[in-house]
């Protein structure tokens, strides 16, 4: 299903997304997790953690086109696992009491709050122990001196910042 033309998200694209999965195949089981999808724009990120077993993807975005689009896709698809939270990322935060064996973030890479957004995550103590934490971002961004920051991909103009 291909999203529709009016959508204000930024996909991530099929080359980074492939290489993101490679990477983590060999970090981590799949099957069962359950995981947080921030800034889901399209939702592909969490529809891939579905097709490959997760057991629950929560996914939490803003703004109704994307949100429809992934609700449609479920739909579509005959996915039941995926539950899409209509609302602000930060506003979600504070209320969550869920903990996650993997949590990713693919916000816009203009977003003000960009470089707190990890601690925005972390400091929630909603990421499991031993579960991991992808910030997507754009080149002018930069983690490492992140105290639990622990690697930095790079795939074209697409980065992944990876916490734990």
């Amino acid at each position: 299903m291909s999203p529709p033309k009016n959508i204000t998200a930024r996909p991530t694209t099929d080359f980074a997304k492939e290489s993101l999965f490679n990477l983590l195949q060999n970090r981590m089981d799949f099957e069962g997790v359950e995981m947080l999808d921030l800034f889901a724009g399209t939702g592909g990120i969490g529809l891939e953690f579905i097709s490959r077993g997760a057991r629950e993807v929560t996914a939490v975005e803003l703004a109704h086109t994307q949100q429809n689009f992934i609700i449609q896709t479920c739909k579509q698809l005959g996915i039941r696992n995926l539950q899409v939270v209509r609302g602000d990322v930060f506003k979600f935060l504070n209320t969550c009491r869920i903990k996650y064996d993997f949590i990713y973030a693919d916000p816009p890479y203009a977003l003000e709050q960009l470089s707190t957004l990890p601690d925005s995550i972390l400091s929630r103590e909603i990421l499991k122990e031993g579960g991991w934490l992808v910030v997507e971002h754009g080149k002018d961004t930069d983690f490492s001196l992140h105290p639990r920051h622990v690697e930095t991909r790079k795939y074209g103009s697409v980065h992944f910042s990876f916490f734990s």
